[in-house]
């Protein structure tokens, strides 16, 4: 009797078919799985003899996926990530250190208050670390991070944290129904600033700004001493404003497209992690 030809290729086979194809070289593959060059060559003809079809064309310095190479490799990866996503979280303790790098605005005004339901959430020591937003471009795979924009990074994990809103805010002292006089705070940044606001709302552009801090945070601190008006991020300020500490000056709301994300790769963080965390960092204080 025949031995029926298995459904399932071995799990070695595969991967070393999914590193080469990914890599295009048989040489990185063997580096990357710790094998030698002619063993992945070898499992590679293996499974292409038990699937009775070519997945690579062979030339003298390179390789090529043929049509059914090209097609089965989303399916091989996709399930890849099902397997290690579901194995991390069903038998993953996860990491013991967890770093998130953000503005010293969002670490203050967002992370602060929420650190507490963060480290119950995820069982690990949270460790901030502060960045300037403008400034740096890129930041270490084993870090979580914290940037402004349009979510349009390619990192595996992206969670915006909340929809941007930006509105006049001040000390109570300074609040007044007719506060288009008062001195006007400038903070240079990714965020739009006075210059958006008045045209957008048909205010007047003056007074120009006296005071110009390079951060959220800043400003709002320079706001609530007194020494102006602010356009503040309403999410970032709710604390403030519920505290009394700031006060919204009239009905206008600006509404952004851009926001704080917060981002990971599968190498900074596991899945169960993540899903704590996102929730504890979004949840209401």
């Amino acid at each position: 009797m025949n031995k029926p030809t298995p459904s399932l290729p071995p799990l070695e086979w595969v991967r070393a078919f999914e590193a080469a194809a990914r890599l295009g070289s048989f040489t990185a593959a063997a580096e990357e799985t710790g094998l030698t060059q002619p063993a992945i060559s070898q499992r590679i003809s293996q499974l292409e003899k038990l699937l009775g079809t070519q997945l690579f064309l062979r030339q003298s310095r390179t390789i090529t996926l043929t049509v059914e190479g090209e097609t089965w490799l989303p399916h091989v990866q996709s399930a890849f990530r099902t397997l290690s996503d579901s194995s991390e979280m069903l038998f993953s303790r996860g990491r013991s250190r967890l770093t998130i790098l953000a503005s010293q605005s969002v670490i203050s005004m967002w992370l602060a208050p929420r650190l507490a339901q963060m480290t119950v959430a995820t069982g690990a020591q949270i460790s901030l670390q502060s960045f300037v937003l403008t400034g740096q471009t890129s930041t270490p795979d084993s870090s979580l991070q914290i940037r402004y924009g349009a979510g349009d990074w390619p990192h595996h994990y992206k969670l915006p944290l909340f929809r941007e809103a930006l509105a006049p805010v001040c000390a109570p002292s300074l609040a007044s129904t007719n506060w288009h006089h008062l001195p006007r705070i400038a903070c240079t940044g990714p965020r739009p600033d006075w210059d958006v606001f008045a045209a957008r709302f048909g205010i007047p552009s003056t007074p120009i700004p006296q005071i110009r801090i390079d951060t959220l945070h800043g400003a709002i601190a320079a706001a609530k001493a007194g020494h102006g008006i602010a356009l503040g991020s309403l999410p970032l300020c709710e604390e403030d404003l519920r505290s009394g500490a700031l006060q919204q000056l009239g009905n206008d709301v600006m509404e952004h497209r851009e926001t704080y994300w917060l981002l990971a790769s599968r190498e900074a963080i596991g899945r169960k992690q993540w899903e704590a965390l996102s929730e504890a960092i979004v949840s209401a204080v």
